[in-house]
């Protein structure tokens, strides 16, 4: 035998050879050929068979049935010791995560009703800013037309007031005398 067998395979083995021995002449005869395609698939031969069986037989395991339920119990203990210890980190993790949302969901909620809010009153603005407009639409025509007459009044207050104020120079006459 080139391999050695794997225990699930040596008790599969077991369990049809334990079919071969029972009354029914179908299950046996059925068993029987099971056995054969194992043998075949694994490249067994029937001294091979022979050997395994005497070895088992001269060198029992070392494990009693009683101690290597134990320390399955034992270990199947330690499993699910350590999975509730998971389970429980997870679920206090996922309880955590999901708190966390709840605050960014209401955090999320708030600042979109301060968003609308803000909308709200910019429209207001430009609503009342337009109606100021709408109330006097030739405002700028009246601020040019206002600034161009402050303009010419102001230049003509300027010559009035230089004209009051300066005597007229009369030219010397005695030129033409001559």
């Amino acid at each position: 035998m080139n391999q050695k067998l794997d225990p699930k395979e040596l008790k599969v083995l077991a369990d049809i050879l334990a079919l071969v021995l029972e009354d029914q002449p179908g299950q046996s005869a059925n068993a029987l050929e099971a056995i054969k395609k194992r043998a075949k698939k694994n490249g067994t031969t029937g001294g091979a068979l022979k050997n395994l069986f005497t070895n088992i037989a001269n060198n029992p395991p070392t494990q009693s049935r009683a101690s290597s339920t134990q320390s399955r119990k034992a270990n199947n203990s330690e499993d699910l010791l350590k999975a509730r210890s998971q389970i429980s980190n997870l679920t206090q993790s996922i309880n955590q995560l999901d708190a966390s949302l709840r605050n960014l969901r209401r955090q999320n909620e708030a600042l979109r009703s301060e968003l609308l809010l803000t909308q709200r009153s910019r429209a207001e603005m430009q609503a009342s800013l337009s109606a100021a407009a709408e109330k006097f639409p030739f405002r700028n025509i009246i601020i040019l037309v206002a600034l161009l007459c402050g303009l010419f009044c102001g230049i003509a207050g300027a010559l009035v007031i230089t004209n009051l104020t300066s005597t007229a120079h009369l030219p010397d006459n005695t030129i033409y005398l001559h």
